[in-house]
Parts: C-alpha cells; structure tokens; sequence
C-alpha cells in the first residue's frame, strides 16, 4: 500500500458521466470518504438542479467543524450545503476548506477523494494554485454583472489577454471575478495566479462516455429532474427572495425556468425543458474541454478499468 505517503484521488468527468456512483463504489471498495467539487452543490436549498448525491439514497447528517458531513452508502460526503444562495464562495474558500478535510481525512488513515466536474475546484486543490485573496468590491460588482459577457470579455482582453484566454466566454463569474481582481490590484489576474504543488500523491480518474451516451443520460436526468419536482423547487428559492442576478441561481436548470417563471421566455414548460438540456449538452462539451487539456488525467471507461488504475497507484 502506500505506506505513509499522503494520497489523493480526483475524480472527474461532464455532468451526468456517472462520478457519484462510482466514487461511492471506489470509496467502499478502498476505504475512502469523499469531497464534493461542486460550485453548484456548496448551496443549502439548490438540491434537484444540482444533483446532489443524497437525492435518491437513504443517509445521515451529522455537524462538524466543516459543515454538514452526509453518511451516504455508507460513505461521508463533505462540501455539500455550504452556504445560503445569497452568499459568495470562492474557489480559494473551497480550496482552504478541501485541503483541512482532505488532511482530517488522511489522519484517520481514510483515503480522500474529490469528486465533481468543476474544473476550477479540482484543478486549485490538485494543482495548487495560489488563489488571489482580494475581497470582492460589491460596487465595482454590481457595475460589472450590468455587462454582457462579451463587454466582460472584451474589457479582460484588454487588461489581461492570458486570462482571457484560458476563461470561458460563457462564465460570467469568473470573468467578473477576473476584472474585479485586475481593477482593484491593478495587476493582470493570470500573474497573481502561481502554482504551489499540494504535499500528496495524487491520482486523476476521468470518466471517458461516448457523447451521444452522454447526451442521452444529460436528457433522461432532466426528465427525472422534473418528476422530482424541480420547477417547484426553484419557485421556492425565487419566493424566498433569491434572484436570477445570483451567481447560484444561474445554473443549469435554475436559470432557464427563473426565465421562463419571472419573464415567461419561453412561453412554455416543455421549451424550457428543451432548453435546459440542450444549454446541459453544451455545458458538458465545455466540461470535457477543460479536462482533456489535464495530461494527467487518466481516462476510464468503467469501474474495473478504474479499479485496476487505483490498485497500481496505491500499490
């Protein structure tokens, strides 16, 4: 085994490839617990639209000191309802809060695994990126949300062409984010960013779906999204005060019906629906976009092609 070397095993993949079951099934398999790498899942309330793995399966909740621990198959889950939809979490919180749990984990001689698809959260716990710690200017925000993503884009191309080359056009935070950081610091967001490698051996799972497969769990989990009562579910959070301005309530599935429940575009559920699978597809497209430029991820099919690549990295 790996004796006392510190591990860590990632595991990634697009929306709806299957990273949840089979994290769950390597954990109880090598004694693991699991963290969430989810900028969606960090949110209490925000449960059908982001999937979260409890949904469907019988567990237990306990508190600790970071937040809520969730006993599901028999593995905890951390990372999980975080924060209220109306706060602000950073991926250099989620990076401080990954590595404390990730070395509790490692205490108890458990084997920690991250698991999500948000490129950001993985990449600055794995790689170790030095986050920026610049407080968010509320104003200078506010001022930028008012911004189409091209204005953002175009204005980031100008203050920093690297970082604007290595952000998605279609994220809007992290565009704002980047611009806010230049602004206030006055210095380009991609030189703030610097690399220390995390103290662990670390080993990256990607999950490798033929697309069309992909596509089709993408719109049977939409479908299932619905029966569970996912319109409810984001009419609540809209009652309770929480608008589409929230960088929460712009994910998948939140987004489009807000649209469609506060301005009626479009006119109907069954376009709604239409549109949060196909805005699901693209976004697991960008998804895969961002893991195949990671050279270290080593890509599998199914839990034995995974099984096999856990027994050589911890042997």
């Amino acid at each position: 085994m790996t004796g006392n070397i510190k591990v860590l095993i990632a595991i990634v993949g697009p929306t709806a490839s299957g990273k949840s079951d089979l994290a769950i099934h390597l954990a109880q398999k090598y004694d693991g617990e699991i963290i969430c790498a989810d900028s969606r899942t960090i949110y209490k309330g925000l449960n059908i639209g982001t999937a979260k793995p409890y949904l469907n399966l019988k567990f237990k909740i306990k508190d600790t000191k970071f937040g809520p621990v969730y006993q599901i198959e028999g593995i905890p889950h951390y990372a999980l309802d975080i924060v209220s939809p109306d706060e602000t979490f950073t991926a250099a919180q989620f990076q401080k809060m990954a590595y404390q749990i990730i070395d509790d984990i490692l205490t108890r001689d458990k084997i920690p695994f991250l698991v999500g698809g948000t490129g950001l959260y993985v990449d600055v716990v794995t790689k170790g990126f030095s986050i920026p710690h610049t407080p968010p200017n509320p104003a200078l925000r506010d001022k930028l949300e008012r911004m189409s993503n091209k204005a953002l884009t175009d204005e980031l191309k100008k203050l920093d062409a690297d970082a604007a080359k290595k952000i998605d056009p279609n994220n809007k935070r992290r565009l704002i984010r980047a611009l806010e950081v230049c602004l206030i610091t006055g210095l380009p967001f991609s030189k703030l960013q610097k690399k220390k490698k995390p103290p662990y051996k670390i080993l990256t799972l990607g999950i490798d779906m033929p697309r069309d497969k992909l596509y089709e769990r993408i719109n049977k989990r939409v479908d299932k999204m619905i029966e569970m009562g996912l319109v409810a579910e984001a009419r609540g959070l809209f009652k309770k005060g929480y608008s589409l301005d929230l960088p929460s309530m712009s994910g998948l599935g939140y987004k489009q019906i807000g649209e469609w429940l506060v301005y009626r575009q479009p006119k109907s559920l069954s376009e709604t629906i239409y549109q949060i699978k196909r805005d699901t597809r693209r976004f697991a497209r960008r998804q895969i976009s961002w893991f195949k430029r990671d050279k270290s991820i080593v890509w599998v099919k199914n839990q034995k092609e995974a099984e096999r690549v856990v027994d050589r990295f911890l042997h």
